[in-house]
């Protein structure tokens, strides 16, 4: 069984934080493209796991705006990727309850109740835990700082990056 290196969190907020009202010229904005969200996600996780999987189409990568892995800006895929069970390459994770997230993991909403639309990144957990102070950061409506209680969704599910697999 491969060895699970941390997950720098550190890294990954100071990335949200960075570029949370701006775009990384090192990365195709998908802003007018169905969302720049989990482009957005993706970059962070990446800030704070330091490595790519580069295995085509159920791979976690980026190249560039045409090559790309569907879990890089998808979010159904990138939740896919996150919690898979084959242990490859690659930033890991699990669902969570709310209680368990930390700065640097991932929250998914559903404004519909159906498909999962939206993949902000945590930056801030404040206590007692509640919607009201998980504070995230995103693309599509840039956010910092924003409090998970603001978002108006049916759905919610959490994944907590646990570590990170090095090739």
């Amino acid at each position: 069984m491969p060895q699970l290196y941390p997950y720098d969190r550190s890294a990954a907020v100071l990335y949200a934080h960075q570029w949370a009202y701006g775009r990384n010229p090192l990365f195709y904005d998908y802003e007018h493209l169905g969302g720049d969200c989990t482009n957005f996600a993706s970059q962070c996780i990446y800030a704070g796991s330091g490595v790519m999987n580069f295995t085509p189409t159920y791979g976690w990568y980026y190249i560039d705006a045409n090559r790309k892995a569907p879990a890089w800006t998808g979010v159904p895929y990138l939740y896919n990727f996150l919690t898979r069970s084959n242990q490859s390459i690659g930033p890991i994770g699990k669902p969570c309850q709310l209680k368990e997230l930390l700065p640097g993991d991932l929250i998914q909403l559903s404004f519909k109740g159906e498909d999962y639309q939206h993949s902000p990144i945590v930056v801030s957990v404040g206590y007692p835990v509640s919607p009201e102070n998980v504070l995230i950061a995103a693309h599509s409506y840039d956010a910092d700082f924003r409090p998970l209680s603001t978002y108006e969704y049916r759905k919610i599910r959490m994944i907590h990056l646990t570590g990170v697999i090095r090739p």
